[in-house]
């Protein structure tokens, strides 16, 4: 028998991916936001591939191409805003849109919050 989580196979795991972190620190002599950023490894992010549906959507209301939708865990604190870059498999994105989140307790599994992605820099073909 596979154990599970909340009815989730317990072999169905995330992988860890650095989250961005941008802190203002002051402003400068022109009154402009100074910035500090931070890099945040976060574990068990569900990485997987949008719908067609969402990828539709990601293209008519954003104009931007879902490479790919991350799943946050539940009890994640961190932002995940729109505008913030993650790395994962050896590349950087960046997050757009909005972050989609559940009520804890009607969503199985370790998951809840969901934030699509797009490649950074565009592939060859």
């Amino acid at each position: 028998m596979i154990p599970t989580y909340d009815g989730i196979p317990a072999w169905l795991h995330g992988i860890t991916v650095s989250l961005q972190s941008v802190t203002q620190t002051g402003t400068d002599s022109f009154g402009m936001p100074e910035e500090t950023e931070t890099w945040t490894d976060i574990p068990d992010v569900l990485v997987g591939q949008p719908t067609d549906a969402e990828q539709a959507e990601a293209l008519d209301f954003f104009g931007k191409r879902a490479v790919y939708s991350l799943g946050i865990p539940k009890g994640d604190t961190h932002e995940w805003r729109a505008g913030l870059h993650v790395r994962f498999f050896g590349e950087e994105f960046r997050i757009f849109g909005h972050t989609v989140q559940g009520i804890d307790d009607m969503v199985p599994g370790p998951w809840n919050k969901k934030v699509m992605v797009e490649s950074i820099v565009e592939r060859e073909n």
